[in-house]
């Protein structure tokens, strides 16, 4: 399988650490290139950096971006998602106060990356309950990890069916 990476930070490179362990395909994609290009080396062969703007090919994106920021990558390449499984990786903690939320009450946002996505494109919320060093060992204390994943059939704040 081949997963995109839009985000060329810590968790992208955590979250690429893993998708290449498990012997998948990885592209790398990042405002600035030369930092996508980086974590492709470090990666390996399995991993490609992709010039911006570049369509992209994986079955999987993830969106390695802080919150509100993936709100603006979803809408940047939302014509290129089609077709494929998105995933939310964000914890949107308010950065003025650090004592609440960025979304609105009863929303999330997967539930708003939800809306900005093409009609029919699933969302799943993953790896925002892991830590980006945590993913580069692959262990804690010599025990293999666990990634909570979740993704659900409510409808979304837009009023469209998810599929």
């Amino acid at each position: 399988m081949k997963v995109t990476i839009v985000g060329a930070g810590n968790m992208g490179r955590g979250i690429g650490t893993r998708a290449v362990a498990g012997g998948h395909q990885v592209e790398i994609l990042a405002r600035d290139p030369s930092h996508a290009q980086k974590l492709a080396e470090e990666l390996g062969n399995s991993a490609t950096a992709l010039e911006a703007g570049a369509p992209f090919g994986g079955e999987v994106v993830v969106f390695a971006v802080y919150y509100p920021g993936i709100k603006d990558a979803a809408r940047q390449y939302a014509d290129q998602l089609v077709g494929k499984v998105v995933v939310d990786i964000t914890n949107p903690v308010d950065t003025q106060t650090w004592d609440g939320l960025a979304t609105p009450p009863g929303t999330s946002s997967a539930e708003e990356l939800q809306g900005l996505v093409p009609e029919g494109t699933p969302v799943v919320k993953a790896f925002n309950t892991t830590f980006a060093p945590t993913l580069v060992a692959g262990e804690v204390d010599g025990q293999p990890l666990d990634v909570l994943i979740a993704g659900g059939t409510t409808t979304p704040p837009s009023g469209r069916s998810p599929s």
